[in-house]
């Protein structure tokens, strides 16, 4: 029998629950004239819930929450969150920007427990088209089927594993399970993590911190030809912004790609100050002798094997400036590699009326918009290599969701910033 919910037809239907879709969810719950809906998998909001290291925060400020920058006035902010749970003052007195990962994660439990339009543990199995009625039928694992006119997508990016340690064996883990897989990585006689951002940084200075009181060997191997941080100067941070994605969404697509090679670095390095600590760490272990850590700069690795007789990984690397192979044996393996796209499954039925570029990529219009029409189908994230570092911001989220509210009602709800930076990107 049909329930009122699968008889209805949405304005919007949100699929994942990512900070971007929540956001949107907040911003959207007091415009009557969008009636949406959010479906989400896991039981529970979670976000990067393995990487939840004591201390670690994030590398954003607290105004890039869920809504201040589109809606200061918002009762979903980070401020409205620290003040119902009795913490502003001490986050004033703190007097530091940067929330904690674990309290930001808290903060969207806390808006998300506030909506009615989220459904967890609801995992979509297919999305289609029907011509007829001019709406699409998002169809749960369970067997509903939800009436949409539009689609937005926040179903992330799903963690990466490099191609040689796929289906490698034993137990290597990648960086998102790293919390709860600690205690017996730390049994082991020997740790490598391989990787370059913050993820990799953060676990390294973590298990260096305990190397004495557990006595394994520790390494930390990059391809990057030295430990990057993160460009974090104000007049780069205007890169995050409406000018800059005007002008980088307006590049050709070979341009584009070769930029979102290069510019890793403005979202993807280290924090300066972490860097710093891992060298203060490394120097204040020393002090009683030569520490059991190997720190490994421009070394790819093309090959993995595992020996399940011994428990222990042998990983082939490339001195890449050097064009030396060598191999590094250890018995734990963290693959701090990141995250990395990959379109939903349940999209094949509308395949047909989706854009792709070509590179086999989603063609993100200016709008975020990615399906033939330009206002059907609604790309959260994803889009690096069409909207340039904005897209994985979170500070840039509200600002695209203001945009996608606008291209959803045919009028600006949130106004719209299209011009905020001091410099000129065009010539």
């Amino acid at each position: 029998m049909s329930t009122p919910e699968t008889t209805r037809t949405y304005d919007f239907i949100g699929v994942g629950l990512g900070p971007f879709n929540l956001g949107l969810a907040c911003l959207t719950e007091p415009i009557r004239e969008l009636d949406g809906l959010f479906l989400e998998s896991k039981p529970d909001f979670a976000w990067h819930s393995g990487m939840f290291l004591e201390g670690a925060h994030l590398q954003t400020p607290f105004m890039s929450d869920l809504v201040t920058l589109a809606d200061p006035t918002s009762p979903y902010s980070f401020l409205n969150y620290l003040k119902e749970k009795g913490r502003l003052y001490s986050f004033y007195i703190r007097e530091n920007f940067y929330p904690l990962r674990a309290e930001y994660d808290d903060y969207c439990r806390w808006a998300a427990g506030k909506l009615s339009s989220i459904r967890f543990s609801t995992t979509v199995s297919s999305v289609s088209h029907d011509e007829a009625e001019a709406v699409y039928l998002v169809t749960t694992a369970a067997g509903e089927t939800f009436r949409s006119r539009r689609i937005v997508l926040g179903t992330g990016t799903p963690p990466h594993v490099p191609e040689a340690c796929r289906d490698l064996g034993g137990d290597l883990i990648h960086n998102s399970r790293y919390v709860p897989n600690r205690a017996a990585l730390q049994k082991k006689e020997s740790i490598t993590i391989v990787g370059s951002g913050q993820s990799a940084a953060e676990i390294y200075y973590d298990l260096l911190s305990e190397i004495d009181v557990h006595g394994y060997r520790l390494n930390w191997v990059t391809r990057s030809p030295r430990f990057f941080p993160l460009e974090y100067t104000k007049l780069t941070l205007e890169m995050t912004s409406p000018e800059y994605v005007d002008y980088f969404h307006a590049l050709p697509e070979e341009t584009r790609y070769r930029l979102e090679s290069e510019q890793k670095g403005l979202f993807k390095g280290i924090n300066a100050d972490l860097i710093d600590g891992i060298f203060d760490l490394l120097y204040q272990k020393n002090l009683a002798g030569p520490v059991p850590t190997r720190l490994l700069t421009n070394s790819a690795l093309h090959s993995a094997a595992y020996d399940s007789a011994t428990g222990t990984y042998a990983l082939g690397f490339r001195q890449e400036e050097q064009g030396k192979d060598f191999t590094v044996e250890t018995e734990g393996l963290v693959l701090a590699t990141g995250y990395k796209y990959a379109a939903p499954d349940f999209l094949e039925p509308i395949e047909d009326r989706l854009r792709r570029d070509g590179q086999g990529r989603f063609d993100v219009a200016r709008n975020y918009s990615i399906d033939t029409a330009g206002r059907e189908v609604f790309l959260q994230n994803a889009g690096v290599h069409t909207h340039s570092i904005t897209s994985p911001d979170l500070g840039m989220g509200p600002y695209r969701n203001a945009y996608i509210i606008g291209e959803m009602l045919g009028s600006a709800y949130y106004p719209v910033e299209k011009t905020i930076a001091f410099q000129e990107f065009a010539a």
